[in-house]
């Protein structure tokens, strides 16, 4: 039995502008862009349920409240399947609710930066470790990366950051952990090091957008100054943290798209059909008919 505090809230931050996809964007958060007929955002929710996580604490920003909707009931909707019949879809809604009371939404009022977004959801996470799942990154292995990351957490306790591994010539795009040689599952971190010159990246693990974190990370960001792009750096906080606390790091084996870029997000919409029993075969020809 774990002696560590079980990690039960996972914060969200959704209130980016998704630039990268106007003008589809410009009405419909990011975060909603759908890989085949599931929005980004129910991918890294759907992860965090899978861990145990009981609670879910979205990070938004103005014109973000469908995402709200999303995650709520649909009266009018049901009550019409419910009178045609539509059971395979009705389940389908029930599948994907969170339970009453699961959800909280809290406002990020400006832009500044992903310190800032998880110090807004401070007063709902209280004295107790976080999951942190960057909606963006999505992510596809079972159990699933956070899953993986909270056995991690329940052996070693602590702040978790999940990685994977990069070509050596590519470290220079990533934020980078420097790490101690272990056995076994996880390794200690001993240093973080955002977009390193080329050649002098300490390892080739780059951080994937999976945290769990402590919750004196708020105190750190209490008071953080703004950093790189003046905006408040998560990185800068953690690094302050880890002079205090243990950081681990889980390497993640399976497959992440970024679904902030065009290409990871067509990447994710091919991968995942492919896995789909229904669609597969037909995706595939119209592959090969394409190239």
């Amino acid at each position: 039995m774990s002696s560590h505090k079980p990690v039960r809230i996972a914060v969200f931050p959704v209130a980016g502008l998704g630039t990268r996809f106007l003008p589809a964007t410009k009405a419909v958060p990011k975060e909603m862009l759908t890989i085949l007929d599931k929005p980004v955002i129910q991918y890294a929710v759907d992860e965090a349920r899978n861990a145990g996580i009981e609670h879910f604490v979205f990070v938004t920003g103005r014109n973000k409240a469908v995402i709200e909707d999303h995650f709520d009931l649909a009266y009018e909707l049901q009550d019409t399947l419910e009178k045609r019949g539509k059971t395979a879809a009705l389940e389908t809604l029930s599948r994907y609710q969170p339970e009453a009371g699961s959800t909280s939404f809290t406002r990020q009022q400006a832009p500044l930066g992903l310190g800032h977004a998880v110090w807004c959801a401070r007063e709902i996470v209280g004295n107790e470790p976080f999951a942190l799942l960057l909606p963006d990154m999505v992510m596809k292995d079972n159990p699933g990366c956070m899953a993986e990351m909270v056995n991690l957490y329940n052996e070693k306790g602590g702040n978790i950051i999940a990685t994977e591994e990069v070509a050596w010539e590519e470290t220079h795009k990533y934020g980078v952990v420097e790490k101690e040689e272990h056995d076994g599952p996880g390794f200690r971190i001993t240093g973080m090091v955002e977009k390193p010159a080329p050649g002098t990246a300490p390892s080739n693990l780059f951080i994937n957008g999976r945290y769990i974190l402590q919750p004196e990370i708020f105190e750190i960001l209490e008071d953080q100054e703004p950093g790189a792009g003046n905006e408040i750096q998560l990185t800068d906080a953690m690094l302050k943290l880890s002079k205090k606390q243990d950081f681990f790091g889980h390497v993640f084996t399976g497959e992440t798209y970024d679904c902030g870029s065009k290409e990871g997000f067509i990447k994710a919409n091919i991968a995942f059909a492919l896995d789909d029993s229904e669609i597969a075969d037909e995706v595939r020809r119209e592959i090969q008919t394409l190239t």
